[in-house]
């Protein structure tokens, strides 16, 4: 998995060198001196917890014993997401303060055309590229997440959700537009909370691992929270009584605890996920097919665009590498300016 520091580049963090590391921990560690100067708060005081939902200025953080306890936290921090660990101290009213980040070791987040990115969710170990029948699969969204997910160094599979409403026709469809993936190695699950399809199959992938449903709304990330999670209720009306909030108020992410273990984050659901800021070098680097291949280009740099001598463009030529996923990355570098 890969760490990060509190902030963070519009795709992905990378990977920190232990120097990184000494300096995020020699940061954390004087973030904690900082709070003792001037106060009467000890080390008994200061807490471990993991946010479990944000509410934009409140952070519902759940502590060592499963607790939720409503928190604001220091702005001096930066953002804080959902699967953030902290550290925190409580406050007289039964709230809390947030008052250190701990290191990431990873951090997903959706770019933004025009803004800042905003981070989504943080210590994640893979990425569930949700679909249905209907809404139509966007493939270009899924090859963005993918992108996303690779650069991140965690794994990635694809559900396509609500398979019981896809007749024999579009099932064959939907197959033969995700045969390249799964020829690629992702996993591919066909689930159904009607009849309860393959929900036995994604159960063991998500085992003992955090990870997040991502993907346009109305595809059923909510049902499949609902059948994998079966308190999944009690858990969205404690989160709301701590955050003294409505259930339907939010469209923040939330984290869930799975009966077989692990964890499971429910994010918003999207119309576009951008790769605006990127370059053409992770771009490639997202597209696992690419890889056997982009040692063989003539040029080092190679864009695998125009460039002569390019060993992807020849794969594709080839059949090696699918036409509908290298015009993918080429929309990616068209949309980055790149």
């Amino acid at each position: 998995m890969p760490s990060s520091t509190p902030t963070s580049p519009p795709v992905a963090t990378r990977k920190l060198s232990e120097r990184q590391r000494r300096v995020v921990r020699d940061r954390q560690a004087r973030q904690r001196e900082h709070l003792q100067q001037g106060s009467d708060t000890s080390d008994a005081d200061l807490r471990p917890g993991r946010v479990v939902s944000n509410y934009g200025k409140r952070l519902i953080v759940e502590d060592a014993d499963g607790r939720l306890v409503d928190c604001h936290f220091r702005q001096n921090l930066g953002a804080i997401v959902c699967g953030d660990r902290v550290v925190w101290r409580p406050e007289k009213d039964a709230t809390g303060t947030v008052v250190a980040l701990e290191e990431r070791r990873s951090l997903l987040v959706r770019p933004q055309r025009h803004g800042k990115p905003r981070p989504v969710a943080a210590n994640i170990d893979q990425l569930l590229v949700t679909s249905a029948p209907v809404p139509p699969l966007d493939t270009r969204l899924l090859d963005r997440y993918l992108v996303a997910a690779r650069l991140l160094d965690i794994d990635a599979a694809i559900i396509v959700n609500k398979w019981d409403l896809a007749d024999e026709a579009l099932r064959a469809e939907l197959d033969a537009k995700l045969a390249v993936y799964r020829d690629i190695g992702y996993a591919l699950f066909h689930t159904s909370t009607v009849d309860g399809s393959g929900l036995d199959e994604l159960r063991e992938v998500l085992r003992e691992r955090t990870s997040i449903f991502v993907g346009l709304s109305g595809v059923g990330k909510s049902s499949l929270i609902d059948a994998l999670v079966p308190d999944a209720e009690l858990r969205i009306g404690a989160i709301s009584a701590a955050s003294r909030q409505g259930r339907h108020t939010t469209t923040t992410a939330r984290l869930y605890h799975l009966p077989e273990g692990g964890d499971l984050i429910d994010s918003p659901g999207v119309r576009e996920f951008g790769l605006w800021e990127i370059s053409a070098a992770e771009a490639a680097r997202g597209f696992v097919e690419f890889h056997p291949y982009r040692e063989q280009c003539r040029f080092r740099d190679c864009r695998h665009h125009e460039e002569p001598g390019c060993a992807v463009r020849t794969a594709v030529e080839a059949g090696g590498i699918s036409p509908a996923r290298y015009q993918s990355y080429l929309q990616i570098l068209a949309d980055a300016g790149d």
